[in-house]
């Protein structure tokens, strides 16, 4: 799979005296609704759909952890993790509206019981104006611009809700994702304290 940087704990977060509330300075996840999702064909030929993350996609968020290969599952979450635990799925479905964001790739079919193909989110931190992201696809989806639709998205998100960056940690043998964000301008930095990672950033 590609994979990206892990948010799947929110940032430590303070409030500045000289700014605003993050309310007033950032819109919620539905200022740009998507009822329906964007709905395409892969190509392959794959009717595709990408949508916000939903509360209840918390089983198929743990179907699709369970399919992953141990070195798949440290590209994203950049540690050993064995298990997907209901806390944790419920924490990565359940948003705060005011500061994260988050896609699925899933077949416009999967209604009742929606199988996840892949996800990118992004947590945004108002003390920096900047956002943390992450990005994955299962590897059957891979090298037909998946990644890219659903990066793009994410990113146009940030945008729309002011962000003004957009940055993650990748691990440096993680060649797919790195350039991905090539494509996508980001550039490259080292990670002072872990070689075997390189941030991204990309300017909004």
């Amino acid at each position: 799979m590609k994979t990206a940087a892990s948010v799947t704990l929110p940032m430590s977060t303070y409030r500045s005296r000289t700014r605003p509330p993050e309310r007033l300075r950032f819109g919620a996840a539905n200022d740009a609704p998507m009822p329906d999702g964007e709905i395409f064909t892969s190509r392959d030929g794959s009717r595709l759909s990408i949508r916000p993350i939903h509360p209840d996609d918390v089983a198929a968020l743990q179907r699709g952890f369970a399919q992953l290969q141990p070195d798949e599952v440290r590209m994203r979450f950049l540690h050993t993790l064995t298990e997907l635990p209901d806390q944790l799925a419920q924490r990565l479905c359940n948003l705060d509206p005011e500061q994260e964001l988050a896609y699925v790739l899933v077949g416009p079919a999967d209604t009742t019981e929606p199988e996840i193909h892949g996800v990118a989110r992004a947590y945004i931190d108002p003390t920096t104006d900047s956002a943390e992201f992450a990005l994955i696809v299962q590897r059957r989806f891979t090298g037909q611009g998946l990644g890219s639709r659903l990066l793009n998205k994410v990113i146009a998100s940030c945008r729309h809700r002011g962000v003004h960056e957009i940055w993650g940690d990748v691990l440096t043998e993680n060649h797919a994702m790195l350039e991905l964000c090539d494509e996508f301008g980001f550039r490259r930095e080292s990670v002072f304290h872990d070689a075997s990672l390189t941030r991204v950033r990309l300017a909004l």
